[in-house]
């Protein structure tokens, strides 16, 4: 099993939204990929907290695959790359671990 994890800093304003609207277009988006990309077993997506740190990453994403080819295809399944354009065009940041379990 392969286990992905993504964190994302937003831009505090892009795309005529502020940061938090934003996140929560891309936590909506990321969400829908459940049933929709065969090789993703399971997703989830949490917003950083208004009452924690704001300098903390604004999102976390956590999914989980069977193997590295499961986390291939879902990296350029045709749905998962339109997720990938839009946070591509609202984030400032990102960082990931990916390992097996």
């Amino acid at each position: 099993m392969v286990r992905h994890i993504v964190m994302f800093e937003f831009l505090d304003e892009a795309e005529g939204k502020s940061k938090r609207e934003n996140a929560e277009i891309a936590k909506q988006m990321l969400e829908r990929l459940v049933g929709l990309v065969p090789s993703l077993l399971s997703v989830e997506v949490k917003l950083n907290s208004p009452k924690a740190d704001q300098a903390n990453f604004d999102l976390v994403l956590i999914t989980q695959h069977t193997d590295f080819e499961g986390l291939k295809a879902y990296a350029t399944h045709p749905e998962h790359v339109k997720v990938g354009q839009f946070i591509g065009s609202v984030k400032k940041s990102r960082a990931c671990v990916d390992f097996e379990f």
